[in-house]
């Protein structure tokens, strides 16, 4: 199965610019995106809400860059040039931040024309005063629910 935008010429650049502009349009009133060791981040304010993407990013290591291609693809023997794998690399990223802002892109467009809400749409990237995304901070309460069929209680700290 191919992936989403793996052909795509749409630089990294270009798709965090469309994505801010999205989010401009759709009523957020702050952004900031940014990148550490294979990840990048996307986060801005909308309806009174923080919310984070986390976008995981290939390492330039990654040995899917250093595959072999089709005879005669690369240089003899078929093994990808430093050169080529670099090229690789940023082909991955590419087509990731294109994910990311078809991702965002639905979601604004799901809530703008009432299919759904910005909370349900958003729900697992808002950012809770902690810190942790509702999502960081869902999962693990999750898993302990469906390990020993208990619910967890809705205000964890406050419990007897």
């Amino acid at each position: 199965m191919s992936r989403f935008a793996e052909a795509t010429d749409v630089s990294v650049e270009k798709s965090r610019a469309e994505i801010e502009r999205l989010l401009v349009r759709y009523g957020a009133d702050q952004f900031m995106s940014g990148w550490r060791d294979k990840a990048a981040v996307v986060a801005f304010r909308a309806q009174g809400r923080h919310l984070r993407f986390l976008l995981p990013l290939p390492s330039k290591d990654d040995p899917e860059f250093k595959k072999r291609g089709a005879p005669n693809q690369y240089q003899p023997g078929g093994v990808p040039t430093q050169e080529q794998q670099m090229r690789r690399w940023e082909q991955a990223c590419r087509q990731r931040w294109r994910a990311l802002c078809l991702c965002i892109k639905a979601k604004l467009e799901a809530v703008e024309t009432g299919i759904s809400t910005f909370e349900s749409e958003f729900l697992a990237n808002i950012v809770l005063p902690n810190g942790q995304t509702m999502a960081e901070h869902a999962a693990p309460l999750i898993a302990r629910a469906y390990e020993t069929g208990q619910m967890p209680p809705l205000l964890q700290h406050f419990t007897d």
